[in-house]
Protein backbone atom coordinates (compact mmCIF):
# COMPACT_ATOMS: atom_id res chain seq x y z
CA UNK A 1 0.00 0.00 0.00
CA UNK A 2 2.79 2.46 0.85
CA UNK A 3 4.48 1.96 -2.52
CA UNK A 4 1.16 2.45 -4.31
CA UNK A 5 0.35 5.67 -2.43
CA UNK A 6 3.80 7.06 -3.23
CA UNK A 7 3.55 5.98 -6.88
CA UNK A 8 0.09 7.43 -7.49
CA UNK A 9 0.40 10.77 -5.70
CA UNK A 10 2.49 13.70 -6.82
CA UNK A 11 2.49 15.90 -3.75
CA UNK A 12 3.54 15.53 -0.17
CA UNK A 13 3.20 17.96 2.67
CA UNK A 14 6.44 18.94 4.37
CA UNK A 15 6.35 19.62 8.09
CA UNK A 16 9.15 21.91 9.33
CA UNK A 17 9.63 24.06 12.42
CA UNK A 18 10.03 27.82 12.57
CA UNK A 19 12.83 29.17 14.75
CA UNK A 20 10.29 29.79 17.53
CA UNK A 21 9.15 26.14 17.36
CA UNK A 22 5.85 26.72 15.59
CA UNK A 23 5.04 24.10 12.96
CA UNK A 24 4.99 25.01 9.29
CA UNK A 25 3.46 22.82 6.57
CA UNK A 26 4.00 23.18 2.84
CA UNK A 27 2.69 21.06 -0.05
CA UNK A 28 5.33 20.36 -2.70
CA UNK A 29 5.59 18.20 -5.82
CA UNK A 30 7.99 15.33 -5.12
CA UNK A 31 9.84 12.50 -6.75
CA UNK A 32 11.79 9.69 -5.14
CA UNK A 33 14.65 7.32 -5.73
CA UNK A 34 14.00 3.76 -4.55
CA UNK A 35 11.69 4.99 -1.75
CA UNK A 36 14.73 6.03 0.32
CA UNK A 37 15.50 9.52 -0.96
CA UNK A 38 12.69 11.96 -1.72
CA UNK A 39 13.33 15.03 -3.87
CA UNK A 40 11.65 18.36 -4.55
CA UNK A 41 12.61 21.68 -6.05
CA UNK A 42 12.15 24.92 -4.10
CA UNK A 43 13.55 28.37 -3.71
CA UNK A 44 16.13 28.60 -0.93
CA UNK A 45 14.21 31.72 0.13
CA UNK A 46 10.92 29.88 0.68
CA UNK A 47 9.77 29.62 4.28
CA UNK A 48 10.20 25.83 4.50
CA UNK A 49 13.66 25.99 2.89
CA UNK A 50 14.83 28.56 5.43
CA UNK A 51 13.40 26.38 8.21
CA UNK A 52 15.34 23.36 6.91
CA UNK A 53 18.56 25.35 6.73
CA UNK A 54 18.18 26.01 10.47
CA UNK A 55 16.83 22.58 11.45
CA UNK A 56 17.02 19.67 8.96
CA UNK A 57 14.48 17.48 10.78
CA UNK A 58 11.46 16.88 8.58
CA UNK A 59 8.16 15.04 8.64
CA UNK A 60 6.18 14.60 5.45
CA UNK A 61 2.92 12.94 4.53
CA UNK A 62 1.79 11.56 1.18
CA UNK A 63 -1.99 11.45 1.33
CA UNK A 64 -4.32 9.91 -1.24
CA UNK A 65 -7.13 12.45 -1.43
CA UNK A 66 -8.75 10.67 -4.38
CA UNK A 67 -10.42 7.99 -2.24
CA UNK A 68 -13.50 8.35 0.00
CA UNK A 69 -12.97 8.51 3.80
CA UNK A 70 -13.51 4.81 4.48
CA UNK A 71 -10.58 4.01 2.17
CA UNK A 72 -8.11 6.54 3.62
CA UNK A 73 -4.50 5.92 2.59
CA UNK A 74 -1.44 7.85 3.72
CA UNK A 75 2.29 7.36 4.16
CA UNK A 76 4.13 9.30 6.86
CA UNK A 77 7.85 9.95 6.32
CA UNK A 78 10.42 11.02 8.90
CA UNK A 79 14.00 12.01 8.24
CA UNK A 80 16.35 14.88 7.62
CA UNK A 81 16.36 17.13 4.59
CA UNK A 82 18.65 19.69 3.03
CA UNK A 83 19.54 21.42 -0.19
CA UNK A 84 21.68 19.15 -2.35
CA UNK A 85 25.19 20.64 -2.40
CA UNK A 86 26.28 21.92 -5.79
CA UNK A 87 29.24 19.51 -5.79
CA UNK A 88 26.80 16.54 -5.72
CA UNK A 89 24.13 18.05 -7.93
CA UNK A 90 25.03 16.21 -11.13
CA UNK A 91 24.62 12.75 -9.54
CA UNK A 92 21.55 13.75 -7.55
CA UNK A 93 19.73 15.30 -10.51
CA UNK A 94 19.95 11.99 -12.38
CA UNK A 95 18.34 10.21 -9.41
CA UNK A 96 15.78 12.92 -8.69
CA UNK A 97 14.44 13.02 -12.22
CA UNK A 98 14.86 9.35 -13.14
CA UNK A 99 11.09 8.79 -13.18
CA UNK A 100 9.54 12.16 -13.91
CA UNK A 101 5.77 12.05 -13.92
CA UNK A 102 3.96 14.21 -16.49
CA UNK A 103 3.33 17.09 -16.68
CA UNK A 104 6.50 17.76 -14.67
CA UNK A 105 9.78 18.00 -16.53
CA UNK A 106 13.31 17.10 -15.54
CA UNK A 107 15.53 20.01 -14.56
CA UNK A 108 19.24 20.22 -15.17
CA UNK A 109 22.16 21.33 -13.05
CA UNK A 110 22.17 24.65 -14.90
CA UNK A 111 18.66 25.49 -13.62
CA UNK A 112 19.32 24.28 -10.06
CA UNK A 113 22.63 26.05 -9.41
CA UNK A 114 24.46 29.31 -9.90
CA UNK A 115 22.25 32.38 -10.15
CA UNK A 116 19.06 30.32 -10.58
CA UNK A 117 16.15 30.82 -8.19
CA UNK A 118 15.56 27.11 -7.57
CA UNK A 119 17.46 24.39 -5.76
CA UNK A 120 17.11 20.63 -5.40
CA UNK A 121 16.26 19.32 -1.91
CA UNK A 122 16.49 15.77 -0.63
CA UNK A 123 14.77 14.04 2.29
CA UNK A 124 16.80 11.10 3.56
CA UNK A 125 14.32 8.70 5.05
CA UNK A 126 14.80 7.43 8.60
CA UNK A 127 11.39 5.84 9.10
CA UNK A 128 8.03 5.42 7.43
CA UNK A 129 4.55 4.59 8.64
CA UNK A 130 1.21 3.96 6.99
CA UNK A 131 -2.22 5.11 8.07
CA UNK A 132 -4.21 2.10 9.28
CA UNK A 133 -7.93 2.72 9.49
CA UNK A 134 -9.55 1.47 12.67
CA UNK A 135 -11.91 -0.71 10.63
CA UNK A 136 -9.37 -2.01 8.14
CA UNK A 137 -10.03 -5.76 7.64
CA UNK A 138 -6.37 -6.71 8.11
CA UNK A 139 -4.70 -3.90 10.08
CA UNK A 140 -7.67 -2.43 11.96
CA UNK A 141 -7.36 -1.97 15.72
CA UNK A 142 -10.66 -0.23 16.40
CA UNK A 143 -9.19 3.27 16.06
CA UNK A 144 -7.07 4.80 13.34
CA UNK A 145 -3.36 4.36 13.98
CA UNK A 146 0.02 4.39 12.27
CA UNK A 147 1.97 1.26 11.57
CA UNK A 148 5.71 1.20 10.77
CA UNK A 149 6.65 -0.04 7.31
CA UNK A 150 9.85 -0.73 5.47
CA UNK A 151 10.02 0.94 2.07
Amino acid sequence: MAHDVIATNRYFVLGTSDLDGHPRVSPVYFNHHEHRAFYWVSSPNSHHSRNLAADPRLNAVVFDSSVPPPQTRAVYLTGSAAEVPEAHLSDEVSRAFLQVRAPAQAMGVDVLSGDGDLRLYRLDLESAEVHARGGHPRWGMGTDTRLPVSL
